[in-house]
């Protein structure tokens, strides 16, 4: 089985920028900059043969680069408490579009549709039982954040793998944005 998801890699630069606001919580568990990304489309476990459909499906992915723009900061809540502190990403018609070639391709791909609202984002850190006003703080403090755009010329199928730290992240194979087709 292969734990697989589809997203965009992070300059350099911008994950060393992310990873300087990434302290200030208690209980966090923060990523690793190499471990920085944008998911576009999470497809979770599934058997080798998919991981090979979902990668001719990529293969054969016709979309345009799109610029990303980092802005703000926000959180995942379920209750009370935190599950993760992201940086947000601007929702351009462009990237609406790319997210919604790579659902269509994973459907192409056999894979069912995804039901959840696209929210662009990089994941900071994981958290377990933080109760929600204790991030209020970090949020107020880097709500904010702004980073130099840059273009995404291409999507990566990423593998995860899970270990005692966390997960840590493979890319597979990446997909060149060429044109819209």
């Amino acid at each position: 089985m292969l734990r697989l998801f589809v997203g965009l890699q992070l300059p350099e630069e911008l994950r060393s920028q992310l990873a300087g606001i990434s302290s200030g919580i208690v209980g966090a568990r923060w990523l690793e900059p190499e471990n920085m990304h944008m998911t576009l489309r999470f497809i979770g476990e599934v058997p080798e043969d998919t991981g090979e459909d979902i990668d001719a499906a990529l293969s054969h992915l016709s979309a345009y680069p799109v610029e990303i723009e980092i802005t703000g900061t926000g959180s995942f809540q379920s209750r009370d408490r935190a599950r993760a502190v992201w940086a947000g990403i601007n929702l351009s018609p462009g990237l609406a579009d790319l997210q919604a070639r790579v659902e269509a391709a994973m459907q192409r791909a056999g894979l069912a549709p995804e039901h959840r609202k696209f929210l662009p984002h990089v994941t900071l850190a994981r958290l377990k039982r933080v109760p929600v006003e204790s991030i209020a703080p970090y949020l107020e403090a880097h709500g904010d954040l702004k980073a130099a755009p840059f273009t995404a010329n291409e999507v990566a199928l990423f593998q995860s793998h899970l270990g005692h730290a966390g997960a840590s992240y493979q890319i597979l194979a990446t997909y060149p944005l060429a044109g819209g087709g």
